[in-house]
């Protein structure tokens, strides 16, 4: 499928109607741009992923929705940033933190070591510190069982926060769901005096999360309607636009990730310019900011054909078993590190299949806990003495570097890897105009079999280029992991079929796409579930009578948790045979289409 397929305004609006999924949160929904995005052609589905990436930016119009360009959502951009710039400006006993699970937590990394090297190229203190559910392990690969502890959540904010007088704590939970963050946002309300709370999210309040929370009183939605009320004295903070389904259904990686990083780092930036470069914090110059990210956008997705080309030769290697391994260097590097450890939960991939590499390693990502141990080596010299001497022609390798790094030292590595592999692909990004080291691109041009340029205008909204090239970056490493899992078979419709059920949020979100994609009730799909979960073809009151917490931990152990319960709905079959199918037709879209026809 490709040429057939065509972007129109009411497919662009259709999940804002209140009749369509009207009982999922719009982070839930699945997005009718993309029901479609498991039989398109590489290049068509770089033009969903951009249509569904647009939508982050569409004007209000009288909509249902608040959205990202909306005045209010503006205005309380607005309000944060000038408490930061307060802090800035007095950081005695002072701290800012940044707190998330999964991958709002990377984020909160990746944005809180920019904004710390911004100070200390100032000779400033660093005023940043971030948090992510289950520790530094979690920046690496899928930690998701903490996401559902808020006593977790509250030990660390207490941690980082001790000895603190004022704190802005930014929890970001793109469903408005995470009970880890939910225990932090509550413990910044019981204690006024110090903190004040500021939630990120991209649900409106009304769809946030209003499950019991084990061993707590509260729940998130009744903690978002407490927010609210504060919100009214500048208390607390809620920016929560809503940006659309996610082009896979609840993969808030992508968007809401996107969106993450561009509404802290619009805040951020403003507090920083008001603080060293006396540049008032104004509406006009937030939404000035906000419109910068919105031309990055258009600047990465118009050469989509060589994203697409490369999605599809990332797509082949994963068919054949083989890998993607990126190598990067500076704060790029660190979005493919990211971008990489999503690939486990996201779509049930291996650890190998898809890998980041950054050229300095641990000393150059900067994390609290230093190295993690011999499971996550990351640094190019690693790549050079664990990887490279197994690749072939099968596996890409994709270069990621901006004009500001050492060309010459990615040139070296292109030729090293040159000698393995012939799949060596670039993406450089640089200054419009700016073509002193041309001479060496071409030499690396001559090593790829592909090479992608981007070059942005210099900004002149106070948003720095290496914030638009990391935008840029992530994007295409977002376009290209998810385009090749579709490839791959990993994708059914635009479901995530083979995701990972290890938190309650995902048990939930598996019982719920089993309901739609067989048509049995509820009861029965959660019944599979189970079955599939314990491996057993009855289940026992033991099990019946678990909690999910018990059934999460369990599932971390067993693959292919999902595609086993939807086979039996199906079919009827045995887990046994149900597993012998899957095993028969390993591509998991494929199977699932076999039980359907």
């Amino acid at each position: 499928m490709d040429l057939d397929w065509t972007c129109s305004l009411s497919a662009m609006h259709e999940w804002e109607s209140p009749d369509y999924e009207p009982s999922l949160p719009v982070s839930e929904k699945s997005n009718p741009l993309t029901r479609d995005i498991d039989r398109a052609s590489p290049n068509c589905i770089v033009r969903m992923l951009q249509a569904c990436d647009d939508q982050i930016f569409q004007e209000e119009m009288g909509a249902p929705y608040q959205r990202l360009l909306s005045e209010q959502v503006v205005e309380t951009l607005t309000e944060v940033a000038k408490k930061v710039e307060l802090i800035l400006k007095d950081p005695r006993n002072s701290l800012i933190v940044l707190s998330g699970c999964g991958t709002s937590g990377r984020l909160a990394f990746h944005i809180t070591s920019a904004f710390n090297r911004a100070l200390g190229e100032l000779d400033q203190s660093s005023v940043y510190s971030y948090i992510i559910a289950g520790g530094d392990r979690a920046l690496l690969s899928s930690q998701e069982a903490p996401e559902d502890d808020p006593n977790m959540g509250v030990l660390s904010l207490q941690k980082v926060c001790e000895g603190k007088k004022r704190v802005l704590f930014i929890g970001i939970s793109c469903g408005l769901s995470a009970p880890f963050v939910a225990g932090q946002l509550d413990f910044c309300l019981q204690h006024p005096e110090v903190y004040t709370p500021v939630l990120v999210g991209f649900n409106p309040a009304h769809q946030a999360r209003d499950e019991p929370i084990p061993g707590c009183t509260f729940t998130f939605h009744s903690m978002v309607r407490r927010m609210q009320e504060l919100a009214k004295c500048q208390k607390a903070f809620l920016i929560n636009p809503a940006v659309g389904p996610e082009a896979i259904s609840g993969s808030s990686r992508m968007k809401g990730g996107s969106a993450t990083k561009i509404l802290l780092e619009v805040v951020l930036s403003a507090a920083h310019a008001a603080t060293f470069a006396d540049t008032p914090i104004t509406h006009g110059g937030i939404l000035q900011h906000l419109r910068a990210y919105e031309k990055t956008l258009e600047i990465t997705y118009a050469q989509r054909e060589g994203i697409g080309a490369l999605l599809e030769a990332a797509g082949q290697s994963l068919r054949r078993g083989r890998r993607v391994c990126y190598l990067g260097w500076g704060p790029l590097a660190t979005l493919g590190l990211i971008d990489a450890s999503e690939c486990v939960p996201t779509f049930g991939a291996g650890y190998e299949d898809v890998r980041g590499f950054i050229s300095g390693g641990y000393r150059e990502l900067n994390n609290n806990e230093g190295p993690l141990g011999p499971d996550f080596r990351i640094a190019h010299k690693d790549f050079l003495r664990l990887v490279l001497p197994s690749l072939d022609d099968r596996d890409v390798v994709l270069l990621i570097y901006t004009h500001s790094d050492d060309i010459s030292q990615v040139a070296e590595l292109a030729r090293r890897v040159r000698e393995k592999t012939s799949n060596l692909h670039a993406v450089y990004h640089r200054v419009d105009g700016d073509t002193a080291a041309a001479v060496q691109q071409d030499d690396i041009n001559k090593l790829c079999l592909s090479s992608l340029t981007f070059a942005l205008p210099s900004p002149a909204s106070g948003i720095s280029l290496q914030m638009q090239w990391e935008l840029s970056t992530k994007l295409l490493l977002n376009a290209v992991s998810t385009g090749a899992h579709v490839l791959k078979g990993k994708i059914y419709q635009n479901h995530m079929v083979d995701v990972q059920v290890t938190n309650s949020k995902l048990y939930c979100r598996a019982t719920r796409l089993l309901q739609k994609l067989s048509g049995c009730p509820e009861s029965r799909c959660e019944e599979a579930l189970l079955k599939a979960v314990y491996q057993v073809d009855k289940l026992t009151a033991d099990i019946t009578y678990s909690d999910i917490s018990a059934h999460t931990r369990t599932a971390r152990s067993v693959t292919k948790v999902v595609p086993l319960a939807l086979v039996c709905l199906l079919t009827g079959r045995s887990l046994l045979e149900a597993g012998t199918h899957l095993e028969q037709q390993p591509i998991v879209r494929e199977a699932v289409e076999a039980c359907l026809s």
